[in-house]
């Protein structure tokens, strides 16, 4: 089986009478060779390495080797207590969730790239949100790995993950565009209205540069990651009342492909436009090559 569209996807689903997820795992046990109980149990690994990201960054108060990170994902988790939050526990805890990921990655910690490390605080903070609000168990949160790694693959093979070579709009937006996707089919949506999840979550970011001050890939990369797990619900929410996306998918996706390859390179992760031109972001390179020297 080879699944190179999210129509053919959808395809799939209906002629295999199966989830998404499922088509994913389906094909990763043909093309390595592996049984489903192998590839499950390698999933499960990365659901916990996801887990233990969360944890220590929830609690770590301490700022990245670069100094310029840090410590926010414990004043968020701080907030939540207070009852203040005006987004609710869904997108609030994946906030907190998310921050926690992404500093952890500014530590030098281990995190799972999904797809990539400087978009890997979006999956976890949906994940382990529905998982503290609805009780979503760690057998689904894996099988929704599989359904974000089916979606990923569809999007790299059409177009790009890479913020060198699409802008941010790769990263993070095919991020919040997998998990958007995976909180549908969790809450048990249908493979169409997870497409359409993917598509208008993906539309909302089409654009987005990437321009990490100093070339760290921290700053506004994290505060990034935790909005894109707001824009997440938002789109699932809309895919799960019935609203649909008016582009396709796989339409949406090759825009973003052509928007990446018109995007000059100064906004493609070379640190040479955008925030990292700004006074303050020269002024942080400026200090840190310093620092270094």
């Amino acid at each position: 089986m080879e699944i190179q569209s999210m129509k053919e996807l959808i395809e799939a689903c209906e002629s295999e009478q199966k989830t998404i997820g499922e088509i994913m795992l389906m094909m990763e046990a043909e093309k390595s060779g592996r049984d489903k109980e192998t590839i499950i149990s390698l999933m499960e690994e990365r659901l916990i390495k996801m887990k233990e990201a969360v944890d220590n960054g929830k609690k770590d108060t301490s700022a990245a080797p670069s100094g310029i990170s840090g410590g926010d994902a414990v004043k968020m988790s701080d907030y939540e207590r207070s009852g203040k939050s005006l987004t609710g526990d869904y997108i609030s805890n994946a906030m907190t969730f998310s921050l926690a990921t992404s500093e952890s990655n500014a530590r030098m910690g281990v995190i799972v790239a999904t797809p990539t490390a400087g978009a890997a605080g979006i999956l976890p903070g949906v994940l382990f949100s529905l998982h503290k609000n609805d009780g979503t168990s760690y057998k689904d949160l894996v099988m929704g790995l599989f359904t974000a790694s089916m979606l990923g693959y569809v999007i790299a093979n059409r177009s790009f993950i890479s913020g060198a070579a699409g802008g941010c709009q790769a990263e993070v937006g095919s991020a919040t565009a997998m998990a958007a996707g995976t909180i549908v089919e969790l809450k048990g949506g249908t493979p169409k209205q997870v497409v359409h999840a993917t598509a208008i979550a993906m539309k909302s970011l089409l654009g987005l540069v990437c321009d990490p001050v100093a070339g760290l890939v921290e700053v506004p990369c994290i505060k990034r990651n935790v909005i894109g797990t707001s824009i997440a619900f938002a789109a699932a929410d809309l895919a799960l009342a019935g609203v649909e996306s008016r582009i396709p998918c796989d339409e949406v996706i090759e825009a973003m492909y052509k928007i990446g390859k018109e995007m000059p390179r100064t906004l493609r992760e070379t640190a040479l436009g955008g925030l990292a031109m700004t006074e303050t972001g020269k002024r942080v390179k400026e200090e840190l090559f310093c620092r270094k020297t």
